[in-house]
């Protein structure tokens, strides 16, 4: 009995901690994407346009982030995070595309 309850104990603080991870990764996954488009930008391989582009996407993030917030009582779903997830892992590949296409800004 005693090995069940500690399984049960670690296994609890591992999910406590996945969710805290989660809570944080969406502002993390954002703000480490803004810098590597300011990266992107400041060395050139970003160009003004591509620049742009991605701030509107990200924008349009920012505000679908803070219309489930406002409609969850300031809370992210599992369902919301997973579409942010989502719009980010697509944001990304933009990024990616935009840094390494050999356009010079």
């Amino acid at each position: 009995m005693q090995v069940k309850h500690k399984l049960g104990a670690v296994a609890l603080g591992v999910l406590l901690t996945a969710t805290a991870a989660n809570a944080q990764s969406v502002d993390q996954r954002h703000r480490d994407q803004q810098h590597r488009v300011a990266e992107g930008e400041r060395t050139g391989q970003i160009t003004r346009h591509e620049y742009n582009r991605i701030e509107r996407q990200q924008a349009s993030i920012d505000r679908q982030e803070a219309n489930m917030r406002y409609h969850h009582d300031g809370r992210l779903t599992r369902r919301d995070r997973a579409v942010l997830q989502h719009r980010e892992n697509h944001a990304s590949a933009r990024i990616y595309r935009d840094k390494h296409n050999r356009w010079v800004g």
